[in-house]
């Protein structure tokens, strides 16, 4: 039983902190807490705060992602029941969308495109959970010094591509609608990356500046986790890409 909550620093005696209602059992991010605790309890039950977490997470997310992490719990939403949620949205429009992302590429790009990135280009949002482990492996290597365990890292990440999936989603239902693919590349390329990219920045820098690093090595870090994903990914085509046509 911890000696003081995590989420308000009261002093605990008992199961609950009686100041803000928090479990005196919350305790630093595991494996094990994350599949036992976090996937399961995030798969059968709704936990409240879904608007407070929006807003946390378009307002000031690093910090509450980092608050999150060391304790303060008792007000988010379970990130996994988030990711559902905008997975499951996403799924249910999408039968009804007239245009797709592999739709929106010439087709000269469609036929050059390797196998890997045809999958990426047909299943978006499900690439984008894929890249969670990923994105946490660079994060946790370009800012080892945290002593952050990779569950943590994996933590960071679930939440911060959740505003990325709801561009996806809004995405994804605009396409019900309109379907100018000039328009729709436009939008892809400059809105849902370009803002993938900015808002990745912008989560680390806040989230690891709590964390002694000068602003210089926390901004160039910060920015070296997209990239070296991108760097991987662009790597990973070029194999692809290789072995596709030494197939043919």
């Amino acid at each position: 039983m911890a000696p003081n909550c995590l989420n308000c620093s009261s002093s605990i005696q008992y199961n609950y902190c009686p100041n803000c209602g928090q479990k005196s059992t919350t305790h630093r991010y595991s494996i094990k807490h994350f599949i036992e605790h976090d996937f399961i309890h995030g798969v059968w039950h709704v936990d409240k705060g879904i608007l407070y977490t929006l807003k946390q997470l378009f307002t000031r997310p690093g910090h509450g992602i980092r608050e999150f992490v060391q304790g303060k719990r008792v007000n988010y939403f379970s990130f996994v029941t988030l990711i559902l949620l905008l997975v499951t949205l996403s799924s249910l429009i999408a039968p009804y969308s007239h245009v797709h992302l592999a739709d929106l590429m010439p087709k000269e790009s469609k036929e050059l495109m390797s196998a890997v990135e045809k999958f990426m280009a047909k299943y978006p949002k499900l690439v984008l959970i894929i890249t969670i482990p990923i994105y946490s492996f660079f994060s946790f290597i370009w800012f080892r010094k945290t002593k952050l365990n990779f569950s943590e890292h994996l933590v960071l990440n679930s939440y911060r591509i959740i505003p990325e999936l709801i561009i996806g989603l809004l995405m994804t239902a605009l396409t019900v609608f309109y379907t100018n693919t000039k328009v729709l590349l436009f939008l892809y390329v400059v809105v849902v990356s370009g803002f993938g990219l900015v808002y990745s920045i912008w989560v680390y820098y806040q989230f690891f500046s709590g964390y002694n690093y000068s602003k210089k090595a926390l901004f160039l870090r910060s920015i070296a986790v997209p990239v070296s994903y991108m760097l991987l990914s662009f790597v990973i085509g070029i194999i692809s890409g290789i072995v596709q046509q030494m197939q043919r």
